[in-house]
């Protein structure tokens, strides 16, 4: 049995991705002019620009385009943040930055990781999240989750025998690959996560023991 398509009432909720973008653009502006692309008004424009036909591709059936409009942010949420982390490891020789200004920028932009990647998690996982919306339960994708390997009367006893992971699980295994550099209870399966894990890690290692030690070190 599987819901119906266009179902809104019963559909994964998209609220959290939508707050996780804000966000994103919000952390964005209060990084230094010095790592930002452009003029301030060009990373929200563009954002905006993709944002609002998405929701409204969502709202209106157009699956399809709102998959297609959805990677669009992700990757210039993306290359925002490559960038910006790019250029603030670059700023650490010249030691023009104070010290608690690169701490700053360190914090936002390791929040800034943890939201991208989770966005790209939820966005990609078994089809992304109209896809899930047609299955009764959450029994196959990229990540294993712990309830999928619960026997159907274990999820009953929690009431969750309808389960499937929703924005906060993969802002949940965003959060800990940015801090523990590993899915912690969550293992991997598909090689596209192990490679996105990977860069996420490796932003987030180039931000902690580099640019916020290198800080740390100068105070």
């Amino acid at each position: 049995m599987t819901t119906a398509v266009g179902d809104l009432d019963d559909a994964e909720p998209r609220w959290p991705a939508l707050v996780a973008i804000l966000a994103v653009g919000g952390l964005y502006d209060a990084l230094p002019d010095a790592l930002t692309i452009g003029p301030r008004w060009l990373y929200p424009t563009v954002v905006l620009a993709l944002l609002i036909p998405t929701a409204v591709s969502h709202h209106t059936g157009h699956h399809r385009a709102n998959a297609i409009l959805g990677y669009a942010v992700d990757t210039v949420l993306t290359l925002a943040l490559a960038v910006s982390v790019f250029r603030l490891v670059a700023a650490l020789p010249a030691r023009k930055a104070a010290p608690e200004e690169l701490l700053f920028a360190a914090a936002v932009l390791w929040m800034t990781n943890i939201l991208v990647f989770a966005l790209w998690y939820w966005r990609l996982d078994a089809g992304g999240p109209h896809a899930r919306d047609q299955r009764d339960r959450h029994t196959e994708g990229a990540f294993l989750f712990p309830q999928m390997t619960m026997s159907d009367e274990a999820l009953k006893k929690l009431g969750q025998e309808d389960w499937s992971p929703n924005f906060v699980e993969y802002l949940f295994l965003a959060f800990n690959t940015s801090t523990a550099f590993s899915p912690t209870d969550v293992p991997v399966l598909a090689r596209w996560a192990k490679v996105l894990m990977m860069l996420q890690a490796l932003l987030s290692l180039l931000i902690i023991a580099l640019v916020a030690a290198r800080a740390v070190n100068i105070l």
